[in-house]
């Protein structure tokens, strides 16, 4: 048995399957700085971040862990690492400033040299279009919960499919439109920050749109063998008790944070019970014929991004409250166990119950977890190490109900830790540490982890537990 083995009680061997990929996941806000370098110009993150009172300690992405400059040593790192494959975001206004007309020579040659750096490196590039960064041009004319900026989204996936098309063979469009949409719009703790329950349902189903209007953009200008995706945050929800108004409670979370993308996007129709739900806030009727058939182009697999489970009951959550249609209904509990340095409870059998509820679900679906991980308290000790135990501990647990998953017939293709790098954490600042590589922004250094050492034996050997 091994030390890590010994840690977290782990003594079987668990092999995961041949060709499952391996890999860490950025966003390009949180690590690229070079805010106003070479075109680009500002996204909504940008404004929120320098609008006070809005982010922790008045950070901002300006620099962040100047990743637009320091390419070919990241890429140095994962080939380290030896992961297979690299998902990262593309800055819209960086391409495409105005969020409309021609594309910014500079800012798609710096993806070109990023995808060309990880071929070169033996590593898939894996491209996602949105994480979160929308021009701030498109915001002052309405943003997400604007028609047209779906239309401006799909325009803008074209762009991309003809610059990295030859590069690139995955392609993800949206990155947790259920935050764009209602940490955004619905209660403001995010960019935009605006706080409306009307323009967050606006904006999910605008963002549905997008995908399916983007999905369609990109089968027609890449190969037939790319692959297209989606990756949503979906919520492992419990209700506190098995009583008739804590289950009801869970099953509003479900419609609002889970169905409002699911039902959309491959069955092409609105949730009845969350269009009753909603009924005090809207009719629904921006949702014009034809748009459900959009949603539900066919994609290729869906991404999960999961970070800890949600326990409800019935009550009344703080206002102003993202959960649109359920806060006067639904009151978040604390969860048992240990905590994050977000505050969020560990409980990997809440990875392990999505990715079941999504075999049973949607048969057919390949699906690959986009983002996985921890922010605990790193620091470099005396000799410049930086050891980080619990979020090792956090990370075997969370593998180890993938390949519970796998072995209860989900079909799960991949994993992607997030994150690669210590990074602007949105509203969090500079204050919380996801990666498996330190960064000391005061000197942009990076330093390898024991996380990271431990995830790069986990590639090698395929699996946890012993060699």
């Amino acid at each position: 048995m091994t030390a890590l083995d010994a840690h977290t009680g782990l003594t079987t061997a668990l092999r995961f399957p041949e060709g499952f990929r391996w890999g860490t996941a950025t966003a390009a806000y949180q690590i690229e700085g070079a805010a106003a370098e070479d075109g680009r110009t500002p996204s909504i993150w940008d404004t929120f971040s320098r609008t006070p009172g809005k982010v922790r300690n008045g950070d901002t992405g300006d620099i962040a862990a100047d990743h637009y400059h320091r390419v070919d040593e990241d890429v140095a790192l994962m080939r380290r690492l030896g992961v297979t494959d690299y998902r990262f975001s593309v800055a819209w206004p960086r391409v495409q400033p105005t969020g409309r007309g021609p594309a910014v020579r500079k800012g798609l040659d710096f993806y070109r040299r990023l995808a060309d750096t990880l071929l070169e490196a033996g590593i898939r590039p894996v491209v996602t279009l949105y994480h979160w960064d929308l021009p701030q041009e498109l915001e002052d004319a309405g943003g997400w919960p604007h028609r047209e900026t779906a239309y401006r989204f799909a325009e803008y996936a074209g762009i991309m499919a003809d610059a990295l098309g030859d590069r690139v063979a995955t392609w993800t469009t949206l990155n947790e439109p259920w935050c764009a949409a209602f940490l955004g719009y619905g209660n403001g703790v995010h960019a935009p920050g605006r706080t409306s329950d009307l323009a967050a349902l606006r904006a999910a189903h605008h963002l549905n749109l997008a995908h399916g209007l983007a999905a369609r953009a990109l089968r027609g200008a890449l190969p037939g063998s790319a692959e297209v995706s989606l990756t949503l945050n979906l919520h492992a929800v419990r209700a506190r008790s098995q009583a008739p108004e804590d289950l009801d409670a869970a099953r509003r979370i479900d419609a609002v944070g889970n169905r409002i993308f699911l039902d959309p996007v491959f069955h092409g129709r609105l949730p009845e019970d969350l269009v009753r739900d909603t009924a005090s806030v809207t009719d629904w009727s921006f949702v014009r014929d034809g748009d459900l058939e959009t949603t539900a182009a066919p994609i290729d697999s869906l991404g999960i991004n999961y970070y800890s489970p949600a326990v409800v009951a019935a009550g009344a959550s703080e206002s102003p409250s993202p959960w649109a249609g359920a806060e006067r209904h639904v009151r978040f509990e604390p969860a048992p166990g240990p905590r994050t340095a977000m505050d969020w409870p560990v409980d990997a059998d809440g990875l392990h119950e999505l990715l079941v509820r999504l075999r049973d679900e949607l048969p057919g679906v390949p699906l690959v977890i986009t983002e996985n991980g921890a922010a605990y308290d790193d620091y470099a000790d005396p000799s410049g190490n930086v050891k980080d135990p619990e979020r090792v501990a956090y990370l075997h647990a969370h593998l180890a109900a993938v390949h519970r998953a796998l072995a209860d017939g989900a079909d799960v293709r991949g994993y992607f830790l997030w994150s690669l790098l210590d990074n602007f954490e949105w509203a969090y600042g500079y204050s919380k540490r996801f990666g498996i590589v330190h960064v000391d922004f005061a000197t942009q250094r990076r330093t390898l982890k024991e996380s990271a050492l431990w995830y790069a034996e986990v590639i090698a050997r395929g699996g946890l537990g012993e060699a």
